[in-house]
């Protein structure tokens, strides 16, 4: 199935100022296997996924990115991204910069050590139109400016209210509104930091709670303290990865967190019930 592909790049005066400038977006159904990289760009480039899955790698990770989620691209970044050779990726994508544009992204959680973001559906829904706005900006050249602009200031506000919703959600569970909170931003802290090596004792100081008070609200919301969840997610997401045989297990491990392969590889067994090499090779 070929790839289908829409793109807009307004012409350099047709988005000015120096805030927050629109360099050119797009959208794709990408083929199998298609990828981009590894390189830089030299300015912020955020990729929207609708459906489908890939991978992202940057900074030494790997990240396993599946519909509803995204990820960011910085400016001097060395990224790499390809799409599943299973269940290729669409997504969407806009690409700026501005003296603003860090502090915004700043204020969505989004920075070097958290470049994946994930969605609800709603949220996916209304980044994507405004992503789709932008492409279609450029057969109304009377407005086009100010529809960019409108559009791209809304996609990094909406990126903005997903992390706001994210510290607020409450789950489901027994435990009060407050404390369901503090653990819908306990489970978003995992989602992007998963990758590096973190502890509950680092996951409460984000929280600004006690570690065995916040290690007993995300059990009474979710049934599994929070080194059980992080355990579970990690392979689950290092699963995702072992389908990708360009990645060696102790690449995998290290993209999930874990310096050490062998001691990753006895985690993944206690959770799948079989070594890495025996899952990829089933």
């Amino acid at each position: 199935m070929p790839s289908s592909k829409r793109t807009y790049t307004p012409a350099p005066s047709a988005v000015p100022g120096m805030e927050l400038k629109l360099y050119y977006c797009g959208a794709e159904d990408c083929t199998p296997g298609h990828s981009w990289g590894p390189g830089l760009k030299d300015h912020y480039k955020i990729h929207l996924v609708r459906r489908g899955r890939g991978i992202f790698r940057r900074g030494g990770r790997t990240y396993a990115v599946t519909a509803g989620q995204g990820f960011l691209i910085r400016p001097q970044d060395v990224a790499y991204y390809e799409a599943d050779a299973d269940e290729p990726w669409s997504y969407a994508w806009a690409a700026f910069n501005g003296l603003q544009a860090d502090s915004f992204l700043s204020r969505a959680g989004l920075g070097p050590e958290s470049p994946v973001f994930t969605c609800s559906d709603e949220e996916s829904g209304g980044l994507w139109r405004l992503i789709e706005e932008m492409i279609g900006a450029g057969s109304r050249p009377a407005s086009r400016d100010l529809r960019l602009l409108s559009s791209l200031y809304a996609l990094l506000g909406g990126l903005v209210d997903r992390a706001e919703n994210a510290r607020n959600t409450v789950l489901p569970g027994g435990g009060s509104p407050a404390g369901e909170g503090y653990v819908a931003r306990a489970v978003a802290f995992i989602e992007t930091n998963y990758s590096r090596s973190m502890t509950v004792e680092e996951l409460a100081a984000e929280l600004g709670l006690d570690r065995k008070y916040a290690a007993r609200l995300f059990k009474e919301a979710l049934g599994v303290p929070p080194r059980q969840f992080l355990l579970q997610y990690r392979m689950e997401q290092a699963g995702l990865l072992l389908r990708r045989e360009s990645l060696s297990v102790a690449e995998v491990a290290h993209s999930v967190g874990y310096r050490d392969p062998l001691l990753f590889s006895r985690m993944f067994k206690k959770v799948k019930g079989c070594s890495p090499q025996a899952y990829r090779n089933r």
